[in-house]
Parts: C-alpha cells; structure tokens; sequence
C-alpha cells in the first residue's frame, strides 16, 4: 500500500464507499417494506409523501463509521486521532440520534434544542468554536447560534427531493478543497470523502420522485457535520483579503451556506409576517414558489445546485489568493449573493401558491 500513489488511494477509497453506500441505501429501502419506518407526524404539511420511508441518515453515519475504520487502516497510527476528533464524533452520534428519534417517535421541539446546545457546547469544549472576537464568552454564544441555526437550516432545507442532498453535496465539496489546499487533517479528508460518496449514492433514491428520504436524522447529521466543519474550514480559516476579520468570515460563510440561509431567512420572515410559526412544516419555501412559478422539482434541484456550487467556488477563491484578487471576487460575491437572496425573496412575495399535483 505503501507504494501506491496518495491520491489513487483517495480515489479508490471513495469508489469502494460509492458502492457500498448505494448498497446499503437499497438494502434500507427493500427493509423498510418490512420494518416500516416512516415520518412519525403524519398529520403536518410537506410538499413529498409522509409515507415514504425516511432512512437516508442511517447510511450517512454508517458511513461515517467505516471512514473512521479505512483511516486507521491507512494511517496505522492510532496516536494521530485528536481528542477533538473524538468530540466531533460524540457530536454526530448525538445529532444523528436525536433526529432519528424525531422520525420515529416525534420528540419534542424543547428536547431537540436542548439536544443541538449540547452538541454545541461539547464543540466548544473541544476547542471547536468560532474566533471572530476577543471575547471569548461572545465566541461560545456565537458559535451555540451557529451550531443551532445551521441544524436547523438543513433542517428546514429538506423540504423537496434532492434538494437538501445536492446543496450538502457542494458544501462538502468546498471542504474537500480546502483541506487539500491546506493540508488539512487526513480524518477529516476521510470523513468528508465518506460523506460525499453517501450523499451522490443517495440521489439515487432522493431524485424527483424519490423513494428514499433522509429523514431528521439525516438532516440533523448533515447539519451538525456542515456546522463543525464550517467552524474549522471557514469560520476560522486564514485570510489575505484587506478587511475586517468578521465581515470577511461572515462573507464566506454567507457564501457556502447561500441557499440554506436564503431559503431559511425567507421562510422564517414569511411566517412571522403572518405570525406563524417558522418552525412548523408548510408549503412555503423558496422551492415551492419556484414550483408554483411553473418550473419541475429536478430543474430546482439543478438550479440551486447550481446556485451554490458558484457560491463555495468564489469561497475558496477568495480563501485561498492573493493580492487584489480576493478583494474584488469578495465584492462580486456580495453582489452576487445579495442578488440571490432578493430574487428568492421577492419570487416567494409576487408569486401565488396554487395546487401542484404530487406523484
């Protein structure tokens, strides 16, 4: 093994995990004819089917796992695993089980909370926290908000098949290059390629019309992963750009996580103006608008793949060059994403609900 190239190992690795995720995104699917795992509250409004059966997450984290096993299989020193990395790992178990109780059982809205706070502050004990003060204690309150909203985020983002799985796709993606181009930790490379592997086998069960849902405990798994990683990658990433440390950073992750910011600042606006709830499932997310506007659920899916893959690219340009460079992508980019957001906005504003048959 010693001999062969790095790079053809990583390639190898994520094909064997292609395969073996997408077998065991199958074997789940002919399984739940047997075990019946559907969302647990039938009654709420959802743009798919309630009763197709919501077992994404469990090979998500499946997956997860075996990366874990492959790394130290390649590495062969069991020493170079972190404390840290153990603490991320406690992190995506607990998200992970919290959401499936949620399919399962439907726990209560002040348990999960309580669940992704907890999650917070064992990131915050590992030392995984965002640096945009001097103020520690503004650090630890920022990055509870941030572990909190961005669960919740992809979360709510999961409102129409592929949706939640291609924008996870292109945030992981965005990863990826970043820790090659800083030589980042080798777990995490293997944890992000294991991801990434799960979540394309799954488009083949979760495109339009899907057969196969992550559930919250895909989603609750994909968000706190995106979350922690985030902080790693981009919240406290080095920079070259010419401006203030926090502006900078909030661009960039402003960047990555454009259509699930968007879709839940939209959503969440909306409901509130009607005094609703922005924590109860509807019919009213920007994807939906773009249904009513006339356009399928696969050319959304490509749109907004689309959409944010633009997004993570110029988020790495700017991270990663030098001179005047990063100042003037940064300023596109906030052109760019301001643009994005008020398009979305506005669409969910002029245009009117109307009834989409579902199949």
């Amino acid at each position: 093994m010693k001999n062969i190239d790095p790079n053809i190992l990583l390639i190898i690795y994520f094909l064997v995990l292609l395969f073996v995720s997408y077998f065991s995104h199958k074997f789940l699917l002919n399984k739940s004819t047997t075990y019946r795992i559907r969302k647990a509250n039938q009654s709420a409004i959802r743009w798919g089917k309630q009763i197709t059966p919501v077992l994404g997450g469990i090979t998500f984290y499946f997956v997860l796992l075996l990366s874990s096993v492959f790394f130290m299989i390649y590495d062969k020193d069991i020493s170079s695993i972190e404390p840290k990395n153990l603490y991320i790992s406690m992190v995506l178990l607990l998200s992970f089980l919290m959401g499936l109780a949620d399919d399962i059982n439907k726990i209560s809205p002040f348990l999960k909370f309580s669940t992704q706070i907890i999650c917070a502050l064992i990131l915050i004990k590992a030392g995984v926290y965002i640096h945009i003060s001097p103020d520690y204690y503004f650090n630890v309150f920022f990055t509870v908000l941030w572990i909190i909203g961005i669960m919740n985020s992809i979360n709510m983002l999961d409102n129409m098949d592929a949706i939640t799985t291609l924008i996870s796709a292109s945030i992981v993606l965005g990863l990826i290059c970043q820790n090659i181009i800083i030589d980042g930790s080798k777990i995490d490379l293997f944890a992000f390629i294991a991801i990434l592997a799960s979540l394309i086998s799954f488009l083949k069960f979760n495109w339009n019309p899907s057969k196969l849902y992550m559930g919250d405990n895909g989603s609750q798994l994909l968000g706190a992963f995106l979350g922690t990683y985030s902080i790693i990658y981009f919240w406290n990433s080095p920079t070259t750009i010419n401006m203030s440390l926090s502006l900078y950073h909030f661009l960039i992750v402003f960047l990555v996580f454009l259509i699930p910011i968007t879709d839940t600042t939209t959503v969440t606006i909306n409901r509130l103006l009607k005094r609703k709830s922005p924590f109860v499932g509807g019919r009213d997310h920007t994807t939906h608008f773009f249904s009513y506007r006339g356009l399928s659920d696969q050319q959304i899916a490509i749109m907004y793949l689309l959409i944010n893959c633009i997004s993570v690219l110029l988020a790495v340009i700017i991270l990663n060059s030098s001179g005047m460079v990063p100042f003037w992508v940064a300023i596109f980019s906030l052109i760019y994403s301001i643009f994005v957001l008020s398009i979305f906005y506005i669409n969910t504003r002029i245009t009117k609900p109307v009834e989409i048959e579902k199949h």
